[in-house]
């Protein structure tokens, strides 16, 4: 048989076996060499890396920051109000030997739920001291709590070969029950601030509308006043004219005085106007009929018509002539 037959096969395996004993480390990572699960060889500078074929095996693990968020839980303060903390962490694998032989191989996942429960201790433990309140929890003063929080977890995760690069509280709110009891409280608070802003209005309102009521009834009775001044003023002045004119000669006034009541008294052409003879309001005009020597007054004979319909009838009641009325002296 040919000598080729025999070479190849070996110059194949032989470069399989090569190519197997090869590795390359990233520039982010670093590189444990493990034969039959013990460690032989630690890589950590990137670059090429060799292993013996077959019976021993390369294991990677990141050497960047990594990030974890907690889950949430809940803290009690020393004044005991309850609150909700979720968190996240940065960190990074500082041994990989240590981190190796503390989370064996389930590598990452392993270590971030034991550094997931180590800063949920450490949350606890530092939010539910003495000194620090729901209030100091909420303030700036927060940042304080997270370095003590960190610097606190740094030591318990040192043992699993990690890092912890920083911590940060995320969200800090009520739980649910009591975050609807605070809103109901908040909300009651503010509808009693409006209510007191509504009363202080309406008691702003009702003074200014007082102050307008009681201007206005100033002014109408200040106007009413000089209204009855001015009145008063006229009617003296009208009674100062009167009597200067009709001074001289009262009888003329009482006369002219009767005649302009009468006026008034017949305004349409269908009055009828019926007088006592003894009435002292038509007493001047029977003076004056009398001053000119009339000893009767003639009456139409439809006034007396209707006089006679306007009386009651009577027993000794005797017709009067029609045509002519009382004498004068006689009423």
């Amino acid at each position: 048989m040919p000598k080729t037959t025999y070479i190849l096969p070996v110059l194949a395996i032989a470069i399989a076996g090569f190519l197997s004993s090869i590795f390359i480390v990233d520039e982010r990572e670093k590189a444990l060499v493990l034969q039959f699960g013990q460690i032989r060889q630690v890589v950590e500078e990137p670059g090429l890396g060799f292993k013996l074929p077959i019976i021993q095996e390369v294991v990677k693990y990141d050497d960047r920051i990594l990030s974890l968020d907690t889950e949430t839980i809940e803290v009690t303060p020393s004044d005991d109000r309850r609150l909700v903390v979720d968190a996240f962490t940065r960190y990074r694998i500082a041994d990989v030997v240590q981190f190796r032989q503390a989370v064996g191989v389930g590598g990452i996942r392993a270590a971030e739920d034991r550094l997931s429960s180590i800063l949920n201790a450490q949350i606890r433990e530092v939010l539910g001291a003495d000194q620090v309140t729901s209030d100091t929890i909420l303030s700036p003063a927060r940042r304080d709590l997270a370095v003590r929080i960190r610097a606190q977890a740094r030591t318990s995760a040192s043992g699993l070969g990690l890092d912890i690069v920083d911590v940060r509280l995320k969200q800090t709110n009520l739980p649910q029950q009591n975050l609807e009891a605070t809103f109901a409280r908040m909300r009651a608070e503010r509808e009693r601030e409006a209510t007191d802003e509504i009363a202080r209005g309406n008691e702003a309102a009702q003074r200014v509308r007082a102050a307008a009521d009681r201007t206005v009834v100033e002014t109408v009775s200040g106007s009413q006043r000089e209204a009855e001044i001015t009145r008063g003023e006229a009617d003296a002045e009208r009674n100062r004219v009167y009597a200067e004119a009709f001074g001289p000669n009262p009888e003329f006034f009482a006369f002219y005085r009767s005649l302009t009541a009468f006026e008034r008294s017949i305004q349409a052409d269908n009055s009828t106007l019926v007088l006592s003879p003894d009435s002292e309001f038509a007493r001047p005009l029977f003076e004056a009929i009398r001053a000119e020597g009339l000893s009767e007054l003639t009456v139409d004979e439809g006034v007396m018509e209707r006089l006679r319909e306007l009386s009651p009838p009577t027993a000794d009641t005797t017709e009067a002539p029609a045509s002519q009325a009382p004498a004068a002296d006689d009423q």
